[in-house]
């Protein structure tokens, strides 16, 4: 599995196994970016322009979930990913973890597949949230890693990008080229050997490796260097970031660029309201504000024009909240996002007028030598909680501005206490599916699929229910829909289809002219080879291939048809049979019938349900049956729980059915004692 959308940045932080990781996502084309220690580690997180950044906390528990803390806000304010990797013994900390701030996570042992994939599904995660990110590029064409080098070896010069020249202080056009010797005069002693060995390590070895060191020249400010082999195998390739701060306390809380607070500075503040002995609700409201197409500007006018517009857009925000650090405050969290910040007396009201305004007074043009250039913006809303801590407001604000983002309504999102809470159980369901699926917890019930005409039980569907502590049953919709939002959909149905057929092969004789069918979904069908790996895990279970149907719902086959026809055919000449699963539900075409190669037609449940209302309703439901049996497809109807229903859907000719009326799903002891009976 490659990195999507080539040599994308990925940010690691492992305190035991750095360097194996580095050599495996290399290995799929990702560019990491690496450390053992969380020094900094916000900071080169943002710098290193990454959509995922990977914590590995095997063997090293309580700096793993330091350094959650640490790089949560910043992948919150940029819409990225967070994943842990954890040791087994470890799993009872994903609650902690969460709450933390990571997004995703893999429990160990697992393979290089599996690693790997976890970091596409995060990455994908990321995009989702905050939109594909561009690559960028020097005057050359080729991609480059911001602040950057290029080396020769045997060559006396060394090549800077521009962001590493001005970083240095050299100058964007003076600076491109660097002699050898001026370069390690900026290095302190110690850096100067780091250097030689790092180098060296990496002409013997071809495995990347990295190095840091002082400048002299600047204030003591310290670097470090992640070095590799270019792609041609003839070069060495430098990506620099800088890991401390230039000066003292009051630079750490402002930013840099903008001059107003920082990140950090932010999380200080929120704390301190949040901590207040003021019993006022909510203690403190947090815009959280993105300036839209901001990349687009750096792309089209160039960096020094983006940092100016940056520079004046905070201007204008501070203008709007005369914020005095007492009771507001206005921070760049990353990148074109900024927060503000109110503190009590306050409301939900007031955010979102303060919202217009700052909306308006960054619409109005801004000037940039003789550039006039437009922005817009979004914003989302929250008010902070009772158990709040600023990780979990920031968390709020963020899925409020993604609303804001994706939203047609408008361009600002408030997130209110009801909402909030839905949010907050929602959040809460994704830690415990996981922890259900790490634990085997996940059990499967099997509803029969019944004769029309005589009543034999000829087949059934594998349907997933979870039992849980406080919400009691929750059935397959709830759990795909909860794996689907937090990106676990193909591991969940993994786990599910492997289990059924495992299930399945294990069945008394009682049962042994019992056809399964199993679902999969549209994430199953984006994954490489997944016909082969389906059908080998069948052959491995014992259980006969000519016995499984495969259904899928209509929703999935919307996403790439081809695919899906693909795929299916490969399925169906592996000796499976296929089923479209839910038909009827609002996007059927007869296109689907006659691209795919089916052998069931499943109605969905609501037009069974109608069946028995008008004249109209029923003349649908013929024509659905009509269609498929003139294509050749047995029709199966869903959710049929009257004799009424019955005896419509067998005068039009439907050949099976399932539903309450002959059973609720039910365990393979039930469904036997069903079949004896």
């Amino acid at each position: 599995m490659t990195a999507a959308g080539g040599a994308a940045p990925l940010f690691i932080l492992s305190f035991r196994h750095r360097d194996e990781l580095i050599a495996m996502v290399e290995r799929a084309g990702w560019q990491p970016i690496a450390a053992r220690r969380t020094d900094n580690a916000e900071s080169r997180f943002i710098s290193c322009g990454a959509s995922v950044a990977v914590i590995d906390a095997r063997g090293a528990l309580e700096e793993g979930r330091d350094a959650a803390r640490l790089l949560a806000d910043p992948v919150e304010a940029n819409a990225s990913a967070l994943l842990v990797l954890l040791s087994r013994n470890d799993s009872d900390a994903l609650d902690a973890f969460h709450d933390a701030g990571a997004t995703h996570f893999l429990v160990s042992p697992f393979t290089e597949h599996q690693c790997l994939q976890a970091i596409h599904y995060a990455h994908r995660h990321a995009e989702r949230v905050g939109g594909r990110r561009p690559l960028r590029r020097d005057d050359g064409g080729q991609r480059e890693a911001g602040a950057s080098w290029r080396w020769q070896p045997g060559s006396k010069t060394v090549e800077l990008s521009p962001a590493l020249a001005r970083e240095a202080g050299l100058g964007e056009d003076q600076g491109r080229r660097i002699s050898l010797m001026d370069l390690f005069r900026r290095l302190d002693a110690d850096g100067r050997k780091a250097a030689r060995v790092a180098v060296a390590r990496l002409l013997a070895t071809g495995q990347s490796t990295a190095f840091a060191h002082t400048d002299s020249e600047i204030d003591g400010l310290r670097f470090a260097h992640h070095v590799r082999v270019d792609r041609e195998g003839q070069g060495i390739v430098g990506r620099t970031e800088a890991i401390s701060n230039r000066d003292g306390s009051d630079t750490a809380s402002r930013d840099s660029l903008t001059g107003v607070r920082s990140g950090r500075a932010a999380r200080d503040w929120m704390r301190e309201q949040l901590g207040s002995a003021s019993a006022a609700q909510p203690a403190l409201v947090l815009l959280l504000l993105a300036v839209s197409r901001f990349d687009t500007i750096n792309a089209a006018f160039g960096r020094p024009t983006g940092d100016a517009v940056l520079q004046a857009t905070a201007r204008r925000i501070e203008r709007i909240v005369d914020a005095d650090g007492q009771r507001c405050l206005v921070a760049r969290l990353a990148g074109a996002e900024f927060a503000i910040l109110l503190a009590a007396p306050t409301s939900l009201k007031e955010g979102r007028f303060l919202a217009g305004q700052l909306i308006e007074a960054i619409g109005r043009p801004f000037m940039s030598g003789d550039h006039v250039i437009t922005l817009g913006s979004r914003v989302g809303i929250v008010g902070s909680m009772a158990d709040d801590d600023p990780a979990s407001l920031l968390r709020r604000a963020s899925a409020a501005l993604a609303e804001a983002k994706s939203a047609e309504s408008g361009p600002i999102h408030v997130l209110d206490a009801d909402s909030a809470i839905d949010s907050k159980l929602g959040d809460q369901l994704e830690i415990d599916l996981r922890k259900a699926l790490d634990k085997d917890e996940i059990e499967i019930l099997f509803q029969p699929q019944v004769s029309v005409t005589d009543g034999r039980i000829v087949g059934v569907e594998a349907l997933a229910r979870w039992r849980h502590a406080d919400f009691g049953e929750l059935g397959a919709a709830t759990l795909f829909s909860v794996a689907e939002r937090s990106d676990y959909l193909v591991q969940l149905s993994d786990h599910v289809q492997r289990k059924a057929v495992a299930a399945a092969a294990a069945w008394p004789q009682t049962l042994s002219s019992v056809r399964l069918a199993v679902n999969i979904t549209a994430a199953d069908i984006a994954q490489p080879d997944f016909a082969n790996l389906f059908l080998a895990m069948i052959d491995a279970s014992g259980f006969d291939r000519s016995r499984l149907t495969v259904e899928m719902t209509e929703s999935g086959l919307i996403e790439d048809l081809s695919a899906a026809a693909d795929l299916l055919a490969q399925l169906r000449a592996g000796g499976l049979r296929v089923a479209i699963d839910d038909f009827g539900t609002g996007y059927s075409s007869l296109a689907y019938l006659k691209a795919l190669p089916l052998d069931y037609l499943k109605i969905d449940k609501r037009l069974c349900e109608d069946i028995t209302g008008s004249p109209r309703d029923q003349i649908v439901v013929r024509s659905v049956i009509d269609m498929a049996r003139s294509l050749g497809l047995e029709v199966i109807a869903e959710g049929v729980e009257s004799e009424a229903q019955l005896a419509l859907l067998a005068r039009e000719g439907c050949a099976l059915y399932q539903g309450f009326l002959c059973s609720p799903p039910i365990d393979a002891k039930a469904l036997t004692a069903l079949i004896d009976h």
